[in-house]
């Protein structure tokens, strides 16, 4: 069984016991998050496809931890112009664990 979700403007294939690393969500440890943006789900032969989202499909995750992501780093250089940058950053993410893919009417 998985689902594919949308956290933002990013789409995740997830199961549950998975892990995801997700753009900052708000919410404090230990917290559970309901994710309603589900684009498709699958259980073995029942396949659903929303158009746009499942109303029938929900997410329960759990919130790990808040933490930075590891540092990008962009860099412009000119060449025989003297010119050159170096910019980076380290983008604010939020681990999740799957805990339940609910399904109403899902054949067993």
């Amino acid at each position: 069984m998985f689902a594919i979700v949308q956290l933002g403007s990013i789409q995740y294939k997830i199961s549950e016991g998975d892990v995801i690393e997700s753009q900052l969500l708000e919410g404090e440890k230990k917290e559970s998050v309901t994710l309603d943006k589900v684009l498709l789900f699958t259980d073995g032969n029942d396949i659903r496809v929303g158009r746009p989202y499942l109303s029938d499909v929900t997410v329960a995750a759990e919130i790990l931890r808040q933490h930075l992501g590891e540092k990008v780093i962009s860099y412009k250089y000119r060449r025989r112009k003297t010119s050159a940058w170096k910019k980076g950053h380290r983008q604010k993410l939020t681990a999740l664990r799957i805990t339940k893919i609910n399904a109403a009417n899902a054949k067993a």
